[in-house]
């Protein structure tokens, strides 16, 4: 297990109503100032969550015993593969369901105050993405990879949650007419890309702990 094992997971944090939320806070009247606003709430909820959960996991290898490292390491790794079974079942549920709640009528003229904190509790606070984190920073600090391995997860994460913003500073006016197909688009398709990436992971889990 290697830092480029769990990078795809990024995609996954994003899907749903983390894109959306960027896609709306873009269309907006501010969209500069909320989405900065939106991705420092988001970068300050990802560190600690991420921070957390590299420190339960890697006390819970630890607990196993010194000379059994290699069934420190199994046990995160079931652990980790139950998350994402368990991560697998929420977006099979949630497939038909509309991921554009009510509250997000709220984004069409918001203020930086609601957009930090917006992307402080949607990063942290979805049973999904606090299933991601955990098994990103499990599959790490179970294989003994150094904390700082999860800065690039983290800055991935805040790079395709910055795309809307990027592509309005570039494109303009052609980037407002196109960003309510790119939220229609993710609203009907994300759980797709979630499940395909999440089977790959699961996939990748299981292989390590059959060797």
């Amino acid at each position: 297990m290697n830092l480029l094992t769990v990078l795809p997971l990024a995609l996954v944090m994003v899907a749903g109503p983390q894109l959306i939320s960027a896609v709306f806070l873009a269309a907006g009247r501010q969209p500069r100032r909320s989405s900065v606003a939106y991705l420092s709430g988001a970068a300050l909820s990802l560190l600690v969550a991420l921070t957390v959960w590299y420190v339960v996991f890697r006390r819970v290898k630890r607990s196993v015993g010194g000379d059994q490292e290699g069934s420190g390491r199994r046990l995160v790794d079931w652990i980790v593969l139950a998350l994402l079974l368990v991560l697998l079942v929420i977006v099979f549920l949630r497939r038909h369901r509309d991921q554009t709640p009510a509250w997000m009528t709220k984004l069409e003229d918001p203020g930086p105050r609601f957009a930090f904190g917006l992307g402080l509790l949607l990063l942290a606070a979805t049973p999904s993405n606090e299933v991601i984190m955990a098994s990103v920073a499990g599959s790490l600090a179970g294989h003994d990879r150094p904390w700082w391995h999860l800065l690039p997860f983290l800055v991935l994460t805040l790079l395709l949650l910055a795309l809307p913003l990027l592509a309005l500073l570039l494109l303009g006016h052609r980037a407002r007419a196109a960003l309510p197909r790119v939220r229609d688009w993710a609203n009907a398709h994300s759980w797709v890309v979630s499940g395909l990436v999440t089977l790959v992971f699961v996939a990748i889990v299981t292989a390590d702990l059959a060797r």
